[in-house]
């Protein structure tokens, strides 16, 4: 019996709302009819308005978009009108500090979230705020500094009546649950296996409880009840590095993660024990590793490994660092837990060419996974079996959004601004090559039988005319 799409998960998609990072629970799907095939400046153009720069995907309810943006350095919430791509409004908020951020990243990199009467937005270099659709402040709540090597990526969601961040950094990870009505703190639990994450949570609720928060996060993905923040079941085994969000379809959860290429099988390097390292490189025999004691691969990888920041390598950091690099990268398919260790639950694992950003999209029984190179895997949802491995459009070109589907179609969007569509199905039929001219770091989104892009600079609507 094939996947059904029959799910309380996915009931949000009839309204035609992309009320998320990637749309309805982040699946990255929405079976709008009529997209546009062949689209750009000049063809099934519905309008086009200039940004201020922001990695943050659009998001789309009823008659109004939103985004986030930076500008002149300072933080922005922005509400367009969906129909005619003008600005409705235009939030300010507070910038107390400059996090650290990787050079792919943004200060506007998290994705707003929305429901029927408010959006909520996360800026790390402020925390959480909330807006009525028609712009007025309903509340703010400063979290953090917080500690990511790449900087904090992750955007909010929404489970029940609460707001759910998950915070994974270099050390002290966790994760909050905030009252959507008043901003307060509900309930917060610690991470503590989770490092430099990324991963966008999904939920899902069966109708008969409170929902669950599906996070994954370095070596084990936990599933949170609402009410309490409890874990109520959980997967190990999962790679060392977490940035793609899960995928929910039926009763399974697809979950990818890539750290490095040396975690692909086969790769791995031995690494010393604690003990061997010492008596190796520790010259001035203070028990620890200096940054110029350590050897070139070690300083390669100083800044994940010195997660207290104190300039040396201790015992127990370097003993996550043979954790860390032990684990392997992978793409997994679980059965859905119900209680405690659920890892047997696991139907199915792929391990090549692997995403570290772009998140999986499952469509009419497929798995399309895009690395960031470049290479689309396609392979069979409920087998994992490989349908076909190829580069999209034969070219070796980035990847940092993710391929979102919808109307028969996948939608692919490269950094150089090259939006790829195929025909669905397991053989990557490529319908079309659309250039933007424009750097894409945020997903497309899906609505109201249009298709929205943003770039770097600006925000497309595209639909047949």
């Amino acid at each position: 019996m094939r996947i059904l799409f029959l799910t309380v998960l996915l009931a949000r998609a009839a309204s035609g709302q992309w009320d998320r990072f990637r749309g309805p629970n982040g699946a990255g799907v929405l079976d709008s009819a009529g997209l546009p095939v062949e689209f750009g400046p000049a063809r099934n153009l519905v309008w086009r308005l200039a940004l201020p720069p922001g990695h943050s995907s659009p998001v789309i309810g009823g008659h109004r978009i939103y985004v986030t943006g930076v500008e002149h350095e300072q933080l922005y919430t922005i509400c367009v009108e969906r129909e005619s791509g003008r600005i409705l409004w235009k939030r300010e908020a507070p910038r107390p500090r400059r996090e650290k951020l990787h050079t792919l990243n943004n200060p506007a990199s998290p994705t707003p979230v929305i429901d029927s009467q408010n959006v909520y937005v996360f800026f790390p270099d402020f925390g959480l705020l909330s807006y009525t659709h028609q712009g007025g402040e309903r509340w703010r709540l400063p979290l953090g500094p917080f500690r990511n090597v790449y900087g904090v990526g992750a955007s909010p969601v929404l489970a029940d009546d609460l707001v759910v961040l998950v915070i994974d950094q270099d050390k002290n990870s966790f994760i909050v649950a905030v009252g959507k009505d008043d901003g307060k703190i509900r309930w917060q639990k610690p991470r503590p296996e989770a490092l430099s994450g990324a991963s966008t949570p999904a939920v899902v609720n069966n109708g008969r409880g409170p929902s669950l928060i599906l996070a994954p996060a370095s070596f084990r993905m936990d599933v949170y009840s609402a009410r309490d923040g409890e874990a109520v079941w959980w997967v190990r085994g999962l790679p060392s590095e977490m940035k793609s969000a899960p995928v929910v379809v039926g009763d399974l959860v697809y979950v990818s993660g890539f750290n490095t290429p040396e975690n692909d099988p086969g790769k791995q390097v031995a690494l010393p024990t604690w003990q061997e390292l010492l008596a190796r490189a520790d010259a001035n025999k203070d028990g620890a590793i200096q940054k110029e004691e350590a050897d070139e691969r070690t300083r390669r990888y100083w800044d994940f490994i010195d997660t207290e920041g104190h300039g040396k390598i201790v015992e127990a950091e370097w003993n996550l660092h043979r954790a860390v690099m032990a684990a392997e990268n992978g793409l997994y398919a679980f059965r859905m837990g119900s209680h405690g260790d659920t890892t047997e639950n696991l139907v199915w694992k792929y391990q090549r060419s692997i995403p570290q950003l772009p998140s999986v999209v499952v469509y009419q029984d497929v798995v399309y996974m895009l690395n960031d190179k470049g290479v689309l895997t396609t392979l069979d949802a409920l087998t994992g079996r490989m349908l076909r491995q190829d580069r999209v459009r034969g070219v070796s070109e980035n990847y940092y959004a993710s391929p979102v589907a919808g109307d028969g179609k996948i939608f692919l969007a490269s950094h150089t601004g090259v939006v790829a569509v195929l025909r669905a199905g397991g053989q990557q039929e490529l319908l079309a090559a659309n250039k933007l001219d424009e750097e894409i770091f945020a997903s497309p989104a899906i609505a109201y039988g249009k298709l929205f892009v943003r770039t770097v600079s600006a925000l497309y609507c595209f639909g047949v005319h």
